[in-house]
Formats: structure tokens, sequence, C-alpha cells
């Protein structure tokens, strides 16, 4: 099955299932980069970053028969386009799901209008019977790492810093600066707007950054 993830809808009533009051923003970006800095610079082609979740690169998504003997049931192409796999049957065959995210690895890019749509289609693949995702990109550091970072956030209440913290237990990963921010801002701000309001100053300016 071949599917490309749309726009951010406009119908948030599954939000009612995410979590119950968290802080938003626990870091700063730059103390964020501090932690994503700390650690080894170098990983493997996959890792499981969370049961039967896999990041990893452009190598093992183009590796059907690294895939097979991971056991991978669906595929999410976070740099999805002509460049990156063709995500299609004739590719994966009728046993892999694939998804496509058309994004660039770039700071400007908004990213933050797949979060929602990419973390439900995990979220509802992984409650399939036997299934195992892999989210991968070009490298498997930025973009792939960013839709995983907002779907622990938005399906297991996990803070950013939290995360990021979780998933660099098994693999390094690096957003980029403007997908962290999204992360911090757009993705808090739309599931905590009340605690979003309170997180800035009278003036209208954004405390969540310092």
């Amino acid at each position: 099955m071949v599917q490309s993830a749309g726009p951010l809808k406009t119908d948030l009533s599954f939000k009612t299932a995410f979590f119950s009051a968290v802080s938003c923003v626990t870091a700063s970006l730059k103390e964020l980069q501090k932690v994503l800095y700390g650690g080894k610079r170098f990983g493997n082609h996959v890792d499981e970053v969370w049961p039967n979740l896999y990041i990893g690169d452009m190598s093992v998504a183009n590796d059907r028969y690294s895939l097979w003997k991971l056991g991978i049931t669906h595929v999410v192409n976070a740099a999805h386009g002509r460049t990156y796999c063709q995500g299609s049957h004739d590719f994966y065959g009728a046993t892999v799901e694939y998804y496509g995210v058309p994004a660039d690895d770039s700071p400007s890019f908004d990213l933050s209008r797949y979060f929602l749509p990419t973390a439900e289609y995990i979220h509802n693949s992984l409650n399939a019977n036997g299934a195992r995702v892999l989210v991968h990109c070009a490298v498997g550091v930025s973009r792939s790492a960013s839709l995983v970072l907002a779907y622990l956030m938005i399906y297991h209440s996990y803070t950013l810093l939290e995360a990021i913290n979780k998933v660099k237990e098994c693999r390094w990963i690096f957003p980029n600066r403007g997908f962290l921010k999204q992360l911090c801002e757009k993705l808090c701000c739309l599931l905590f707007p009340s605690q979003s309001h309170q997180g800035r100053s009278d003036s209208g300016s954004s405390t969540l950054f310092t």
C-alpha cells in the first residue's frame, strides 16, 4: 500500500488520546543542541529506537533483503521523491506498506505539517500484529529522527528533551535547528495551546527559547 503524507489536518479530535498536562518546553534550542552533540557521532545504517520502531538511512531502505531480515512491514520515507527510493509496490512488494513524506532537510522547510499525520500513521502501524516500522531519510539523523521525536511526544507523553534522550540511547541523531524549533514551538502550541499562550509575555514575545 502506497501512501503519501498530506498536510496537517485541522480535525484534531484524536488529540484527546495523546496525554495529560506536561511541560511543553523543558530546554532552550541551545541546550537541546548541546545534548544532541553529546555521545558518539556515528551510527549504524539502522537502529531500533523504540519497540519495533527503527530509524535508518537510505542505504538500508533501498536494501530489500535487509528489510526482510529485520522483519520490516512498514516504511516511512521522510525524503519521499525521485531521489530517495520509488516508494511503490514495484520496489517493496505487497508485504511492505509505504508512507512518503516529501521533506527537505532544510531549517526553512515546514516539517511540522507532517508531525501529526505521520505520528498517527506510525502509531496505527505499530498496533498491527507483528508490525515493524522503519522511518528513514537520506542519512537517518534529521528528517526521520524529527518525525520519530514527534511521535514520542504525541503518543507517549515525552517532552522533546526526554524524546531526544530516549532515541539517543540507541542512535545518534541531529535534527537541524529549524526542525528542533518546530518541535518545540509549533507542535507544543498545537497540543498545548493554553500552556503555549502562558509562555508568552504581555508584549507578545515568545519565552519558549533563550
